[in-house]
């Protein structure tokens, strides 16, 4: 009898993790769908005349997915077992930064190479329009989207997975998911807003997975950027390389678009579109940037406890 309770004691440790990302994902994807109407309805009612009114209605869906992403957070960490930051990877700063800062090298120097190549090959040309005052909005994006993600994707998602899997498969795993979720594309809503606009929405801003070309390389590029920042976490324990390595790509991935255009000679199968990532090219850099990593000393140290 102490056998079979201890068997259906580790069968539920082991599903406890599954069922609240479970549940963690199917509120964040079916409730942003249906709060998406109500953000627009209330868009048009405070400010009609405004910029944000006016956005298409699928930015309102990524919002609302990203504000339930945001709120759900901090429960899923508590039901996965998390009772401080520490427990996702966020430990005192104070003796972190040098890591912080050597994430953020790779990470910037990686894409800074790959937007090289591609403006050598004129596949795109710089932007003469570019405003350098929008160099600080996608630092403070860097900053802000680099961290969420990071507590969110490694802390949370590979952290619970890799408690009952071999951190390898977690590895792979989690960081499918997270390409999944930056796979969505943008979708046009035919007709009027009503109450389950979001949910006819969503299928058509995951329809990039049903067209190869788009598929490959463009999801195994997400992929493999996941498995780096997973292996960054795994290797040094916490979250400060992998921060500062999401924070360089972002800043780049948010700069590209508005500071280049497409060039004479696109190729983008090769080199890629504004995205700069979903080309064959960004494939080799970023593979680069994995092997570089394997590199970097990384020794994990003691765990200093959380801020």
């Amino acid at each position: 009898m102490n056998n079979i309770a201890s068997r259906s004691g580790l069968a539920e440790t082991h599903m406890r993790p599954f069922r609240s990302l479970f549940i963690y994902i199917l509120v964040v994807f079916i409730g942003g769908a249906l709060l998406s109407p109500c953000l627009w309805w209330l868009a048009q009612t405070i400010a009609p005349n405004s910029h944000l009114a006016h956005n298409p209605f699928h930015r309102f869906v990524n919002r609302a997915l990203l504000i339930l992403a945001l709120a759900g957070i901090w429960p899923l960490l508590r039901s996965l077992g998390a009772r401080s930051w520490n427990d996702v990877g966020l430990v005192r700063p104070s003796s972190q930064w040098s890591r912080l800062a050597a994430g953020f090298a790779l990470g910037f120097g990686s894409l800074a190479v790959l937007a090289a190549l591609v403006l050598a090959a004129h596949s795109r040309t710089l932007n003469p329009d570019f405003a350098p005052r929008q160099f600080a909005s996608a630092a403070v994006t860097a900053i802000v989207v680099s961290v969420l993600e990071e507590i969110l994707f490694r802390g949370a998602i590979f952290g619970a997975l890799r408690r009952v899997w071999d951190w390898r498969l977690a590895l792979v795993v989690s960081s499918m998911i997270y390409a999944m979720v930056h796979f969505m594309e943008k979708a046009d809503l035919p007709g009027p807003v009503a109450w389950d606009s979001g949910l006819r929405t969503l299928p058509q801003m995951l329809r990039g997975f049903g067209d190869l070309q788009v598929v490959i390389p463009g999801f195994f590029n997400l992929t493999l950027a996941g498995i780096i920042l997973g292996l960054a976490y795994q290797r040094t324990g916490n979250l400060y390389f992998s921060i500062g390595l999401h924070a360089g790509w972002i800043f780049w991935l948010k700069s590209y678009n508005l500071l280049t255009s497409q060039g004479a000679n696109p190729r983008e199968w090769l080199f890629g579109t504004g995205k700069l990532i979903d080309g064959w090219l960004a494939l080799a850099v970023l593979t680069g940037a994995l092997l570089v990593l394997l590199r970097v000393p990384t020794r994990q140290t003691a765990s200093a406890p959380a801020a």
